[in-house]
């Protein structure tokens, strides 16, 4: 049986391939070209980010790592919207996207949270 945290690293890394994906079809414009590189960073650095998350010295250092990675899918959040809103994309071709990574900001939310609280009931 496969561990939750190889389940989530998987699902970060094959959003990060939806992302890239994504990115390459923003159309060639400089705005395009800004969001484009712009989702490209924050949505491929949750994967990144979840991976030294994984090898943290600390329960301080892999929260600070899992914050970051909420940090990241929210932005890559706003900049989805944003191409959504303009439209740089087909809403088909956003929503997928767009649905997956609510979801992961869901997940890191909810980590976040029962990191804190494992750290607020260590402290006392």
């Amino acid at each position: 049986m496969e561990s939750r945290s190889y389940n989530l690293e998987e699902r970060l890394i094959k959003f990060a391939v939806m992302i890239l994906r994504i990115a390459e079809e923003f159309p060639s414009t400089y705005a395009g070209k800004h969001l484009s590189g712009q989702i490209t960073r924050s949505g491929t650095s949750p994967a990144l980010n979840y991976g030294e998350a994984q090898g943290g010295e600390s329960h301080n250092d892999f929260l600070h790592k899992i914050k970051i990675c909420l940090k990241e899918l929210r932005e890559t959040q706003v900049a989805l919207k944003i191409a959504a809103d303009v439209p740089m994309l087909s809403p088909e071709k956003i929503a997928p996207v767009l649905k997956e990574c609510s979801e992961l900001v869901a997940i890191f939310t909810a980590s976040v949270k029962t990191g804190e609280a494992r750290k607020r009931q260590n402290v006392k």
